[in-house]
């Protein structure tokens, strides 16, 4: 696995390891000893997958407050998808800055979202399917997000105005 650093400290791009032959592919999306020995956290509570119907459709941006703030490890296994990441720790240098990455079946790339980002994406193909691991279970009393088109972020979501979004995601208040 080749693990890159974005300008969000924790963040990080994860192309994982493709075998290719005449059969098709095998691939190595998940080795803990690989996330370990960067220090990354390797606790997964639960995995969770998302079909979207329709391009353009944006989910999020979602996150869970202390103390069930996640990490998150997303891929996209039909279709593809721009995943944002939104710094929301107050303490990082890039606080209130975010990351966008095209993650699609065919590049072989995840995303690794550690506590305290907003995660949210918009669909680039009919049909996208993404898979997501997360570090801590899903917890209703402490889920939070914040607005796709919040001002204070400034996102440049690649097919502009969503097509499709959840009420809930498009009524967050502004994050100032």
């Amino acid at each position: 696995m080749i693990f890159t650093e974005t300008k969000i400290p924790g963040l990080i791009i994860v192309n994982y390891d493709v075998f290719p032959d005449d059969r098709g592919l095998f691939a190595i999306t998940w080795a803990e000893r690989d996330f370990a020995a960067r220090g990354l956290d390797t606790h997964i509570s639960q995995c969770n997958v998302s079909v979207n119907k329709t391009r353009g459709t944006i989910r999020g941006l979602h996150y869970q407050a202390d103390p069930f703030a996640e990490v998150k490890i997303v891929r996209t296994t039909r279709g593809a998808i721009f995943d944002v990441a939104v710094d929301l720790r107050r303490d990082s240098p890039t606080f209130c800055q975010w990351v966008g990455v095209e993650l699609s079946a065919s590049n072989h790339r995840q995303l690794y979202l550690p506590p305290g980002c907003a995660h949210g994406y918009q669909t680039l193909t009919d049909d996208a399917e993404i898979v997501y691991f997360v570090s801590a279970p899903y917890s209703p009393a402490h889920q939070r997000g914040v607005r796709w088109n919040d001002p204070a972020f400034g996102i440049e979501w690649p097919l502009g105005r969503p097509d499709v979004i959840h009420p809930r995601d498009a009524a967050y208040p502004d994050f100032r």
